[in-house]
């Protein structure tokens, strides 16, 4: 009797042991994804993967047209509100052209110019603050100053003031971005060469002979990588955001192309009835930008020795 006692405890601390070992690891599985999303960019990289794919496929995968419309499906609200189609995902505008559609392609736009924006900016920007930051002196002196009065210049007047003489077009906009995104990163890197070119290896290669472009590409570049890329990822959302308030206002690209920030700007009187007009594309452009923003810090604790924020 006792024997029979002893073995149906044994048994019932077994069921709890693996109960609790089960409840373990269905509690443990959330924490797991949570630090996995943690110490990786899942959702950065999925959102932004999305936005890349629907703007190179466009063509292809977007309902409709993205400038034609129906007038007897306007003003039609997205597919899950009451009066929503299945046709029209994210609704329709005030001409009856599907709102998604014209996302997809104003993605493209927007993706292309800062894309062509930020690497003109990368290249200048990185020349710049080696050139500035190896040599010092002068070249230094001479190189700060430009990229001062280059930021203090007002983008915003003289793209209206170019808008204006030339006309709006994707060159000017393309242009224009370009232009005034070579100045961003420029000290940045200064200050890192700054404290590159003094390390014991820059000196040896000096002392050895190398040729100036030698030590830039082999020694001081891959160490200026990290503020590169950091660079890279938050300029290209700040462009996006510029390109859009340019479209916004105007004098960005042409109304017969559709981009996110002409969208908001068409939709604005009607955000009172329908408010999907506007808040679709700005919703877009706010996923694009923080994503962009997000991927920035995290190649920035992944790349910099410095930082040890990851296990």
């Amino acid at each position: 009797m006792q024997l029979s006692t002893q073995e149906s405890d044994t048994a019932e601390l077994s069921h709890e042991e693996e109960q609790r070992s089960r409840a373990s690891r269905i509690l443990g599985a959330p924490a797991a994804a949570f630090q996995f999303t943690k110490r990786w960019p899942v959702i950065p990289a999925v959102v932004l993967s999305l936005i890349v794919f629907g703007a190179v496929f466009a063509p292809v995968i977007a309902p409709f047209e993205p400038q034609k419309g129906d007038l007897r499906a306007r003003n039609l609200p997205p597919v899950w509100l009451e009066g929503g189609e299945a046709t029209h995902l994210l609704g329709t505008d005030n001409l009856g052209r599907d709102i998604y559609s014209r996302l997809l392609f104003g993605a493209r736009i927007s993706l292309f110019v800062a894309g062509v924006a930020v690497v003109f900016g990368l290249v200048a920007g990185t020349v710049t603050g080696l050139l500035a930051g190896y040599y010092g002196g002068l070249v230094d002196e001479v190189l700060m100053r430009l990229v001062d009065l280059w930021a203090s210049l007002p983008f915003l007047l003289i793209a209206l003031i170019v808008a204006v003489s030339v006309g709006p077009s994707l060159t000017m906009v393309t242009a224009l971005l370009a232009v005034s995104s070579w100045s961003a990163g420029a000290r940045n890197i200064r200050a890192e060469v700054l404290s590159l070119r003094n390390r014991e290896y820059v000196q040896v290669a000096n002392v050895m002979g190398a040729s100036d472009v030698r030590i830039f590409w082999r020694h001081l570049l891959p160490n200026v990588l990290h503020v590169v890329i950091v660079i890279t990822t938050l300029r290209t959302g700040a462009l996006i955001i510029a390109e859009a308030g340019l479209s916004f206002l105007g004098v960005g690209v042409p109304a017969s192309v559709p981009t996110w920030g002409l969208m908001i700007a068409q939709g604005q009187q009607f955000l009172l009835s329908t408010w999907w007009m506007s808040i679709m594309p700005g919703v877009a452009i706010f996923l694009t930008v923080m994503s962009f923003n997000f991927l920035g810090d995290w190649l920035r604790d992944r790349f910099d020795p410095r930082l040890k924020q990851l296990d």
